[in-house]
């Protein structure tokens, strides 16, 4: 079973009176374990799709299955649920809690979950390590480099083990060599521990990294290269 499936997912916004056709029916399938980049030029609807995966969001028609349930069948509660124990996010703006350190910031997730205060912070520094930033632990997000924050977003996102990790433009506030950095740090993460992520972005080293492209244009998926 798909960790991800889209099913003639349509989103119309408005602007005024006038519809704005976001998605225009998108049928996907996304396996667990893959790496998976949707590209495509500004305004194609790659964070919309994104979103709409994410439980961020609601098709105007259509249906989204994450881990085989049916996003739009469920309730508030039930989908604020599923995006906790089955959902990683990592957001351009990084959307760290400014006044928590770097650690708090990965524990936040696993406290939520009910994890016992002595495993959420064995497991926070354990994955901290793995980003290269156990030495900065202490250090709240202003504190931080653009880099360093972004890796504790990866790290928050990952600590929980989810089942897909969506990442929406996770390069776009970086140079290019952190953003490299930043991409060869999930990499070896899909390959060591089968991590499943879906990112939204049109940054070239996103898509050569990808081992599966999806080309988004006037809300459509117009190719599909593996």
């Amino acid at each position: 079973m798909p960790i991800v499936e889209c099913r003639g997912v349509r989103k119309t916004y408005r602007a005024g009176k006038v519809p704005v056709p976001a998605l225009s029916g998108v049928d996907l399938a996304v396996d667990r374990g893959e790496f998976t980049a949707i590209a495509g030029p500004s305004g194609s609807g790659k964070t919309t799709l994104l979103n709409l995966i994410g439980a961020l969001d609601i098709p105007t028609d259509g249906a989204v299955f994450v881990a085989g349930r049916n996003l739009f069948a469920e309730t508030r509660a039930q989908l604020s649920e599923l995006r906790r124990r089955h959902l990683g996010f990592v957001f351009q703006a990084f959307n760290l809690i400014p006044v928590f350190s770097a650690l708090e910031n990965v524990e936040f997730i696993l406290m939520v979950q009910g994890v016992g205060r002595a495993e959420r912070r064995r497991r926070a520094l354990d994955i901290l390590e793995r980003v290269g930033l156990a030495d900065m632990m202490h250090r709240r997000p202003n504190e931080l480099s653009g880099g360093q924050q972004q890796r504790v977003a990866v790290a928050r996102a990952i600590v929980s083990r989810p089942d897909l990790i969506l990442a929406d433009e996770p390069t776009a506030n970086l140079d290019s060599q952190t953003g490299a950095s930043l991409m060869d740090l999930m990499v070896r993460l899909n390959e060591t521990e089968g991590m499943t992520f879906l990112f939204s972005s049109h940054d070239r080293m996103v898509m050569e990294r990808s081992r599966r492209l999806l080309l988004l244009c006037d809300g459509r998926i117009v190719e599909d290269r593996h």
